[in-house]
């Protein structure tokens, strides 16, 4: 199997773009781990697949594996990628689009150049929705991970995150206790673990572990996620600016049962195909 594809990224968070409606694609777990490979493959952190819509309030089915071949819910950064993409390919011409993903339809914006909307959806915070094995719904959980007690606050986005509100983000225990936390007892389908340093009540700065991949340059999703948790706790504005590795997102939430809006930009690195 021959296949074209688009290498992509939002923020540094890298993926390879595949067509699946003008080529015919069948990806198992194995070839998505060889294209993810930063040695042997293309390299990336997912895979996004683009498929024909399955309703008809739909434009497009939008599909996301980790670079561990496993399929995942949702993907902020993947998703400005995916509306840059199905515009640079006339796919579409419309300049809002509906996409349906395995958690929901997200709408996807065309603000100027290379800066794209996502509408992610309302986030929600009890336990069955990422979910989490635990007695009682609270604000604040303690866990332990990386063998000390965490403070996590969770947080669904159409996909599970666990954060951490930490005084230095840059020297958080990312790699250990992200990891820890990916990876618990409490969480049986993983979650990933987001470490955020307030600035002030309009700028945080963020660092992801994200389940499957391991930290990565920026998560969008992770992003939505910090924020509103962030807003919970009255810690956080409506709109926030979110530093993150590979640079920064512009997050809008206004509470009360509403959308988050995610705002960033969409680059596209090369093309290319690969024999499977």
């Amino acid at each position: 199997m021959n296949l074209k594809f688009t290498k992509m990224h939002g923020l540094g968070n890298d993926f390879v773009v595949i067509d699946g409606i003008t080529q015919v694609v069948n990806l198992d777990r194995e070839n998505i781990k060889f294209i993810a490979d930063r040695r042997f493959g293309v390299g990336c952190d997912q895979i996004l697949l683009i498929e024909s819509p399955r309703s008809s309030d739909t434009d497009f089915f939008y599909r996301i594996f980790n670079a561990d071949g496993g399929e995942v819910e949702q993907c902020g950064n993947g998703a400005r990628c995916l509306a840059r993409f199905v515009m640079d390919k006339a796919l579409t011409t419309k300049k809002t689009v509906k996409v349906a993903t395995n958690s929901g339809v997200i709408e996807l914006m065309l603000q100027s150049g290379e800066l794209f909307t996502v509408n992610m959806g309302v986030p929600r915070f009890e336990p069955e929705d990422l979910p989490m094995i635990t007695d009682k719904t609270q604000e604040r959980y303690i866990l332990k991970a990386d063998e000390q007690p965490i403070e996590i606050g969770i947080v669904s986005m159409g996909n599970p995150h666990a954060v951490v509100i930490v005084d230095d983000v840059d020297n958080a225990p990312v790699a250990t206790t992200g990891k820890s936390l990916a990876t618990h007892s409490s969480f049986p389908e993983g979650i990933n673990a987001g470490f955020m340093e307030i600035v002030s009540r309009c700028h945080i700065k963020l660092r992801v572990y994200e389940r499957g991949s391991g930290e990565t340059m920026a998560c969008g999703t992770g992003a939505c996620a910090a924020v509103a948790y962030g807003r919970v706790r009255n810690l956080l504005d409506e709109r926030v600016e979110v530093d993150l590795k590979g640079g920064r997102l512009s997050i809008q939430w206004n509470g009360n049962g509403g959308a988050v809006l995610m705002t960033g930009p969409a680059q596209t690195v090369f093309e290319g195909n690969i024999e499977l």
